[in-house]
C-alpha cells in the first residue's frame, strides 16, 4: 500500500527497502522505510502527502532527509520490540488486536527468569531462523523486562538484530515456563545447543510490536 501511495507521487523504483521484516499480523510504531524520491516541498509536505494516500490503519509518523549510504537495515544498530500479554479470564476482543490473551495468569516472577535467560550474546538458532539462507544465527540482546500495564504484561526487547520469529518462539518459551509448562533449564538447554529446534509454538502475531530501531546519530 505504501508503494502505491509513493507511486502516485512519482516514485518508479522496483521496491523500498525497510528496517526489518515482521510477519503477517505483527504491528509497527517504528519501521524505518528508505526509497528515493524528487521532491521539492519538503519532508513535511510530503508526510502529508502520503498519509493522504493511505488507508486508516497505515500512516507515516515523520520523513527525513537520509545521509548518503544509509540502509535501514544495515545502517541500524539496535532495535526494539513490544509483546503484550492480556491477563484475563474473559475474552476481550478490541484489546486482544494488540495481545495475547493469557489465563490462568502466569508466574510472574517466573516469566522475569525465564526472560533473563536470553540477555547476551548466544546463538538464538534454536528460536528463529536466519534473515538469509545460511545466515548466521548469533545476536546480542541487551534487554528483556517485564512491566505491568493494568491487566496487561508488556515485554520489552532490545538487540542488535533478530531472527525470523525469534521473539515470537522466545515468547512462546517464556510463557511456557511461566505457566509451568517448561522449565527455566530447557531454555538454558537450547541456547547451549542452538540446532535443538524448541518444540513449542510460537506466541500469536499480534501481540508483536517493533517500536524501533536505532541509528548512529
Amino acid at each position: 500500500m505504501l508503494e502505491q501511495a509513493l507511486r502516485k507521487l512519482g516514485w518508479q523504483a522496483g521496491s523500498l527497502r525497510a528496517a526489518g521484516r515482521t510477519d503477517a499480523g505483527v504491528h509497527a510504531l517504528g519501521q524505518v522505510i528508505d526509497y528515493e524520491l524528487a521532491w521539492g516541498r519538503g519532508p513535511d509536505r510530503l508526510t502529508d502527502a502520503i498519509n493522504s494516500q493511505l488507508p486508516p490503519d497505515l500512516a507515516v509518523r515523520s520523513t527525513e532527509l537520509a545521509p548518503s549510504g544509509f540502509h535501514p537495515r544495515f545502517s541500524a544498530l539496535r532495535r526494539r520490540y513490544s509483546y503484550r500479554l492480556l491477563l484475563s479470564g474473559r475474552a476481550d476482543p478490541l484489546v486482544e488486536r494488540f495481545a495475547w490473551r493469557v489465563w490462568p495468569q502466569p508466574d510472574l516472577e517466573r516469566l522475569a527468569a525465564a526472560s533473563r535467560l536470553f540477555v547476551g550474546e548466544h546463538d538464538f538458532g534454536s528460536f528463529g531462523r536466519p534473515t538469509w539462507p545460511g545466515g548466521n544465527t548469533v545476536r546480542r540482546l541487551w534487554t528483556a523486562e517485564w512491566s505491568r500495564e493494568g491487566d496487561q504484561l508488556c515485554l520489552r526487547v532490545e538487540a542488535d538484530s533478530f531472527l525470523n520469529r525469534m521473539v515470537r518462539r522466545m515468547v512462546g518459551a517464556i510463557v511456557g515456563v511461566g505457566r509451568g509448562l517448561a522449565e527455566p533449564e530447557e531454555i538454558e538447554g537450547r541456547i547451549r545447543n542452538p540446532g535443538q529446534v524448541w518444540p513449542g509454538r510460537p506466541a500469536p502475531a499480534r501481540g508483536l510490536c517493533l517500536e524501533e530501531v536505532t541509528y548512529p546519530v
